[in-house]
């Protein structure tokens, strides 16, 4: 099993790329969607979060008002620190049950906005960004996601530099450019994934 650890900031694409990555072949373990899952209705995620924000983090329908929830934290970065302290370690443990699950021979690809942030690299084999610049992230965050400009450089302020993420990267693939282009890159990505998982490893001793 090759272990990769996919990153990137707000609205650089990663998500793009790991939809690519799933068509060559690769295994999925993706964070943000573990994390909707672990503050489901009815989880001990949901409920630790409204104890610690109120229920004014509520939509109507008792689910988890995201974009609610979002305002405050990113705007305050205690709250944002305690919030990851409770998503986090679910996200973790979840996260560990589906890479066992896969088969010995998989190319797993952790999606993990976050991992430069928590000091994630040492955990995989390889670490992929995904980088665009602050423009185009900005951009991206405003004309598709609908996000205010306010919002979109506040949740870009409170993560890692584009500078920190470039340092803990094994392989960059740059997202400023057309969707044919990156589908090129992600393709000659893959290829480099799969001779890595195919060579052979040193054994403990050497």
């Amino acid at each position: 099993m090759l272990k990769v650890g996919l990153t990137g900031g707000i609205g650089a694409g990663k998500s793009e790329v790991s939809r690519l990555l799933v068509e060559c072949g690769a295994v999925l373990i993706d964070a943000d969607r573990i994390a909707r899952e672990v503050v489901a209705p009815g989880t001990p995620g949901l409920a630790a979060v409204v104890e610690a924000f109120g229920e004014e983090v509520l939509a109507a329908d008792g689910s988890l008002d995201r974009p609610r929830l979002g305002s405050i934290v990113f705007a305050d970065a205690a709250k944002l620190a305690t919030l990851n302290s409770i998503v986090h370690p679910l996200v973790g443990a979840r996260s560990r049950e589906l890479e066992e699950a896969a088969a010995g021979d998989a190319v797993v690809v952790h999606d993990v906005p976050l991992l430069t942030e928590n000091g994630l690299a040492p955990l995989y084999d390889v670490v992929i960004v995904v980088d665009a610049s602050p423009e185009t992230q900005l951009d991206r965050l405003v004309r598709l996601r609908g996000m205010t400009e306010g919002d979109a450089r506040a949740r870009m302020a409170a993560q890692a530099t584009r500078e920190q993420r470039r340092e803990i990267a094994d392989i960059v693939i740059d997202n400023d450019v057309p969707l044919e282009d990156l589908e090129r890159r992600v393709k000659d990505v893959w290829a480099a994934l799969e001779r890595r998982s195919q060579a052979p490893r040193p054994s403990p001793q050497e």
